[in-house]
C-alpha cells in the first residue's frame, strides 16, 4: 500500500477547504429554493429547510411561464453552438492548412479583433440587425454567435497538429475537400470541439446584454434577462430568487459535469499547440 506523505495529505485537505468554501453559496442557495417563504430571510440564514417546499418552483413553472424562458434559452444557445461549431471548424481547418496568399497576415488582422471590447460593436449591430428585420425575433440574438475569433483560434491551433500526410492520402483516394474536412478533421478535433461546445453554450446561455437589447418581447427573453426581471418584480421574495437562479444555473452545471474530461482534455492539448505555434506565427512577423 502505497504511503501518502504529509505534505500531499495538507495540499489534499486545503484542495478540498477551498472546494466547501467555493461550493457553499451555491448549495445554500439550492436548500433556500426548497424554503418556506421569508425562512431565507431569517438572521442567521439556515442552511437546511425547517420546511421543504416546491411551491417555488410550481410559480416559476405556472405563474411566472420560466418554461417558456427555458426555451427561449434552449433555443439561442443550442442554435448558436451547432452552427458556431461547423463554421469555426471550417474556418479554423482552412486558415491551418490551406495554403493561400496572405493567410498569415489575414490570421493576424482577425485576431486583432479580439482587443475590441463588445459592448463598442453592439450599437452597429443592433442598427444592422434592425435594417434586415431581425429585431425582437430569435435570428436577431443568434447571428451574432455564429462565429468567433477565438473559437476560429482555438480550431486554427489544434487543426494545426493534425498530420498533413492523412490530407494527402484522403487526396490520393480522391476524397474531396469536404469529404477530408468531415471523415478526418472533426473526428481528429473531438476534443478541441467539445471545449468550444462547452464554452459556447455556457457564454450563450448566461449572456445577459445581448438578448435584453435584440429581444422586444417579454415572451421571447431568455433565462437571465428573465431572472433579472424577476429580480425587479419580486425582489423581497428571495426563495423565489434562488429558484429562477437554480433553474438558470442548472443546465450549464450538468453539461460541465458530462463533458468535463474531454473539456479538461481538449483545453491541454490547445494550450499546448497553441503555445508551439504562436511563436513561430510572431517570428514571421
Amino acid at each position: 500500500m502505497k504511503r501518502l506523505r504529509p505534505s500531499s495529505i495538507l495540499l489534499h485537505a486545503g484542495l478540498i477547504v477551498v472546494a466547501l468554501v467555493t461550493m457553499t453559496p451555491v448549495l445554500w442557495m439550492l436548500s433556500a429554493s426548497f424554503m418556506a417563504p421569508g425562512e431565507a430571510s431569517s438572521f442567521p440564514p439556515p442552511f437546511i429547510p425547517g420546511r421543504f417546499t416546491l411551491e417555488h418552483y410550481r410559480a416559476l413553472a405556472d405563474r411566472l411561464q420560466m418554461g417558456r424562458y427555458f426555451i427561449n434559452s434552449m433555443i439561442v444557445a443550442g442554435a448558436v453552438t451547432i452552427i458556431s461549431l461547423f463554421f469555426n471548424s471550417m474556418a479554423g481547418y482552412a486558415f491551418a492548412k490551406f495554403r493561400f496568399k496572405g493567410r498569415d497576415s489575414m490570421f493576424r488582422f482577425l485576431l486583432s479583433g479580439m482587443v475590441v471590447p463588445a459592448q463598442v460593436t453592439m450599437l452597429p449591430l443592433f442598427l444592422l440587425l434592425k435594417t434586415f428585420g431581425f429585431v425582437n425575433t430569435y435570428m436577431g440574438a443568434i447571428i451574432p454567435g455564429l462565429a468567433s475569433i477565438f473559437g476560429i483560434f482555438l480550431i486554427r491551433q489544434f487543426a494545426g497538429s493534425i498530420p498533413d500526410s492523412f490530407i494527402e492520402a484522403a487526396q490520393i483516394d480522391g476524397a474531396s475537400e469536404f469529404k477530408i474536412y468531415r471523415s478526418i478533421i472533426l473526428p481528429l478535433c473531438r476534443p478541441i470541439l467539445y471545449t468550444l461546445a462547452l464554452f459556447t453554450f455556457m457564454g450563450t446561455w448566461n449572456d445577459f446584454m445581448w438578448p435584453l437589447i435584440i429581444m422586444t418581447d417579454d415572451s421571447r427573453y431568455t433565462l437571465p434577462v428573465a431572472l433579472a426581471n424577476l429580480m425587479g418584480e419580486h425582489a423581497l421574495d428571495l426563495e423565489l430568487m434562488m429558484a429562477g437562479s437554480v433553474i438558470t444555473i442548472l443546465p450549464v452545471m450538468i453539461l460541465f459535469l458530462v463533458f468535463q474530461r474531454h473539456y479538461v482534455r481538449g483545453i491541454m492539448v490547445g494550450k499546448s499547440n497553441a503555445l508551439s505555434q504562436v511563436g513561430p506565427l510572431c517570428a514571421d512577423e
